[in-house]
């Protein structure tokens, strides 16, 4: 009896509500999450898997280590390679909470901080798919959390935690260097700048370095390859967001049920005198989201900040009720917004709903799923969808073209496709076929292999670029898919046959970041 006792009192407890609303995001995830098919970098994480490297061009080694083990101990299934994505979105959740626990949140305050997380389609759709940026959210997530206790309890000792954090997050995306470039700036402006007089945050800033110092190797080793992709990518490749754009979609993202709760956590840590042991949290927040928005960086850049302003927001309107009472209604109202919200958008974020009753629903909410971060054209479904669809199709019409090849063809062909997602995919659904290059990232850096240039099919590559270095350049088919993007359609396969120069000599032309 007194066991019982126990559990029905630990049920009912605040550790228990943050751990139910983290299992119901981690049950969405099982869930839904298999929906549509393998997403365009997935492929691209598969092949860097079995290609174990200190670093690549785009990024450190994590995501590459993280897609091994998965392989390995869960398998390749559309399941297996995102359930640690869904585990680790989970997690956020849970930390949203503890992180309005340690400001000082009683029960409402902690659950409503994980719920703004649960229901933002921003969390939901990275925590859907094998990608850098779920691991990247829960280390800003983490630091964010240490910071807050360093700042409240003058815990010196815990950046050496702080350190470890932010250098496993280097490990996964550079981008948290934008965390911590936040964080100093608001350590020197507020008189929490006594914290660079202690020996412990020098020693968390050398851990982080020295978990980092493989992939600052990697770079040396390689001339710096990844200054020059982001100098392309920037050019070319992200879409030019306007500020009014870009805040827009921070609102989009996030939820509209959501905004009442951050602009409070913004006021809680920058104005608030309750909220002065916080100042240095919200000028990191107003910084990054100025040098995102003028760098017009993609919209889920900066979206690892907001659960540190859910946390200081929530808290704040705990507050509000409890000294005004004629302000209680806020906290039924928050609540329901976000679940209602949260609900409305979920098919934005995940695939719940077969495509075409998405198109229609899309439709419904105005285009609301229709969230540019790249210049590229879309058709009937969003980049985050459609980049799902059409992997398969170009596989088994690579497949048909190299079938019809004469078996001394087929010996010596091999694959060259215009970009990471083809040469991914037809790696992951053509086992059998030749061996499969491209110049497109860090395709290129991984070279042509024992590809001779005799006899190449080639997918996703003008003919009009094939036609001056192959002596015979013939169509082998088409690859064709329904929903994909545009640019993934209606591709014409080519068989090309003597390179005109060796293809270690041609391979630097081919090179193309972005």
């Amino acid at each position: 009896m007194g066991c019982w006792i126990a559990v029905k009192r630990w049920l009912k407890g605040d550790t228990a509500l943050l751990i139910g609303l983290a299992m119901i995001a981690l049950l969405f995830h099982l869930v839904f999450s298999s929906g549509y098919g393998y997403f365009r970098d997935e492929f691209y994480y598969l092949a860097a898997s079995h290609r174990l490297d200190f670093g690549y061009l785009e990024y450190p080694a994590g995501i590459a280590l993280i897609t091994a083990l998965t392989r390995v101990v869960l398998g390749e299934s559309l399941l297996a390679l995102r359930f640690l994505p869904a585990v680790t979105g989970s997690a956020i959740v849970l930390l949203a909470g503890l992180m309005a626990r340690e400001l000082g949140g009683k029960r409402f305050a902690q659950g409503l901080a994980a719920l703004a997380v649960l229901a933002a389609p921003v969390f939901r759709g990275t925590a859907s798919l094998l990608t850098m940026d779920v691991f990247d959210q829960l280390c800003w997530v983490l630091c964010a959390t240490l910071l807050i206790r360093i700042l409240r309890r003058d815990e010196r000792k815990t950046w050496l935690w702080f350190g470890l954090a932010a250098g496993l997050g280097l490990e996964i995306k550079v981008t948290i260097l934008y965390f911590g470039l936040g964080m100093v700036a608001g350590l020197l402006v507020t008189p929490a700048r006594t914290h660079f007089k202690s020996r412990w945050f020098w020693l968390g800033g050398g851990i982080a370095l020295l978990l980092a110092s493989p992939y600052v190797a990697w770079q040396v080793l390689h001339n710096f390859p990844t200054l020059e992709f982001w100098r392309e990518y920037a050019a070319g490749k992200t879409y030019p967001v306007t500020p009014l754009e870009f805040l827009f979609q921070q609102i989009i993202t996030l939820g509209l049920g959501s905004l009442p709760l951050w602009l409070a956590g913004l006021y809680h840590t920058l104005v608030d005198r309750d909220g002065r042991a916080l100042r240095p949290l919200g000028v990191v927040f107003l910084l990054l989201f100025f040098i995102f928005m003028f760098q017009q960086a993609k919209f889920y850049f900066l979206a690892a900040a907001y659960p540190m302003l859910f946390a200081a927001g929530a808290l704040w309107f705990e507050r509000l009720a409890w000294r005004r009472p004629r302000w209680y209604w806020t906290r039924a109202t928050l609540v329901y917004t976000l679940i209602i919200g949260g609900l409305l958008s979920a098919p934005l974020a995940l695939p719940i709903l077969p495509v075409e009753a998405f198109i229609d629903y899309n439709a419904f909410l105005g285009g609301a799923g229709d969230i540019r971060s790249e210049r590229l054209a879309t058709a009937q479904l969003p980049q985050n969808f459609a980049d799902r669809f059409g992997w398969s199709e170009k596989a088994e019409a690579v497949w048909a073209a190299y079938a019809h090849l004469s078996p001394e063809d087929q010996a010596r062909a091999c694959i060259f496709t215009g970009n990471y997602g083809q040469a991914g995919a037809l790696e992951f659904f053509g086992p059998d076929l030749p061996p499969v290059i491209s110049g497109h990232n860090n395709y290129y850096l991984w070279g042509p292999g024992d590809c001779s240039g005799e006899v190449i099919l080639t997918i996703g590559i003008p003919v009009e670029d094939l036609t001056p270095v192959f002596a015979t350049v013939e169509p082998a088919g088409v690859a064709e898919c329904d929903y994909c993007m545009p640019y993934e359609d209606d591709l014409t396969i080519y068989l090309c046959r003597d390179l005109a120069v060796p293809l270690d000599q041609a391979w630097p032309m081919v090179k193309h970041y972005d």
